[in-house]
């Protein structure tokens, strides 16, 4: 998990480097992240319910393996095409193997304190891996060179092969239908085609606008295949049932987590192009500057999320760590043009620590609505609409701190306070998606029974 996570945010830094060794056009160097996102997000609800059909060790090694050679075959890229398809393999490995790591933890582990302990464990790669990936990308590319961002990937996934074979139970050892039972194909493909095509539509919002043709094809072509999925007549073994959307515990937990990825978006992202653009930080020193968020994530989620789960509940961890960062991204609405790091940006790296209390939280509360045959499902649709809020973050929030500083100086502000401008909006935006948030976790959401 943590090798797929770094690998989302690990590129941001080596973007330039990567550009100007490949020669890729400035629309083109965007296919370099959404290569990766597109087919992460649209298939991780079908590798999930294939997990539950055929075996989710299969799908975790299968999915390792796929992700572990890709990522060689990018390091040893040496044209903007071949980079492009070994990202797109990546993104298909990560969507195998990350859609039913949550369905295994919760299986292995049944008694309450120990999966609390484990799903902060899986957390902490989740929350302090995105910002890690920034530091190792800054370190390997200004040591390096950012061929050495993939290949860092090579011993990972070969650990992980061999500490996961023999360590995982056989697939054989559960009860599940298997594929012989009746594979949803129709299902599958309308899923799979609605999602990735959403994605991608939003992902290029930014290109073409809200209101392009473009945009509101996309959207369009993207409910008829969902709603022909929804309307459909139902197979026997569907491959997303659709009575997982009864519970109020899964569909409360994975709203919330898309609006609370969405706003997150603008302190992983922003607050990096903020250093860089407007205090002229390098990759490096930008990486070492986030590095504190990374740390103190990390504490919070393996030395105390578990214990506040068990004493005071899920939801009121949850909502905790949520007004934490609401008044994280507040302070950073009103960051100036010459800021001083430890007096304006430290304490919001401190308290990144909400993350940590926040994301363990969710997690359990997502994947306690699902039984054990649907354990792989519910792991897949929470992965995906955590993919589908980091996608919605990406156009939302570029794009309304893109358009304010073009208003900026277009007024005669400098490039520095127009680009800062810019970055107020969207912490102000992002700021009001985490009250959403934090609304819907109090009407929706319950702790588990104990």
């Amino acid at each position: 998990m943590l090798m797929t996570v770094l690998d989302g945010s690990i590129v941001t830094v080596a973007m330039p480097a990567i550009q100007n060794d490949l020669d890729f056009t400035a629309g083109g160097l965007s296919w370099v992240v959404n290569a990766y996102l597109i087919p992460f997000g649209s298939l991780l609800l079908l590798a999930g319910r294939l997990g539950d059909l055929i075996g989710r060790k299969r799908m975790f090694l299968a999915g390792t393996a796929v992700f572990t050679a890709a990522s060689v075959l990018a390091g040893f890229a040496a044209s903007p095409a071949v980079l492009i398809a070994a990202r797109f393999l990546q993104g298909l490995g990560s969507a195998m193997a990350s859609a039913v790591s949550l369905g295994i933890l919760i299986t292995l582990f049944t008694e309450s304190r120990e999966r609390a302990r484990a799903i902060a464990v899986f957390s902490f790669t989740g929350a302090a891996g995105a910002s890690l990936g920034q530091v190792l990308g800054g370190i390997l590319t200004d040591a390096l060179d950012w061929h050495w961002i993939f290949f860092i990937n090579l011993p990972i996934g070969l650990a992980a092969l061999l500490l996961a074979a023999p360590a995982l139970p056989a697939d054989s050892t559960r009860r599940g239908p298997g594929l012989r039972a009746g594979a949803d194909v129709l299902g599958a493909a309308l899923v799979t085609a609605g999602l990735m095509l959403g994605i991608y539509t939003v992902v290029k919002v930014e290109q073409y606008g809200w209101v392009s043709a473009h945009t509101l094809g996309g959207g369009a072509l993207t409910l008829a295949l969902l709603a022909a999925f929804t309307l459909r007549p139902k197979t026997r073994t569907p491959l997303m049932p659709l009575h997982i959307f009864r519970s109020r515990t899964v569909v409360g937990a994975n709203l919330v987590q898309m609006l609370m990825v969405a706003a997150l978006f603008s302190f992983q992202i922003l607050v990096a192009l903020y250093l860089q653009k407007v205090l002229g930080y390098g990759a490096a020193a930008t990486g070492l500057a986030m590095l504190p968020a990374a740390a103190v994530i990390g504490a919070v989620s393996l030395g105390v999320s578990a214990r506040l789960n068990a004493r005071f509940g899920e939801r009121a961890v949850l909502l905790a760590g949520l007004a934490l960062l609401i008044l994280a991204l507040g302070l950073l609405t009103r960051l100036p043009v010459h800021a001083d790091y430890v007096t304006d940006l430290l304490p919001v790296m401190l308290l990144a620590a909400g993350f940590g209390l926040a994301l363990p939280a969710l997690t359990t509360l997502g994947m306690s609505g699902a039984g054990e045959q649907d354990a792989g499902l519910a792991s897949g649709l929470f992965n995906t609409t955590q993919q589908i809020g980091m996608a919605l973050g990406v156009a939302v929030l570029s794009t309304l701190a893109a358009s304010r500083t073009e208003s900026l100086e277009s007024a005669g502000h400098t490039t520095a306070a127009s680009l800062t401008g810019g970055y107020h909006l969207a912490f102000a935006v992002g700021a009001g998606l985490l009250l959403t948030a934090a609304t819907l976790a109090a009407t929706l959401l319950r702790s588990p029974r104990r």
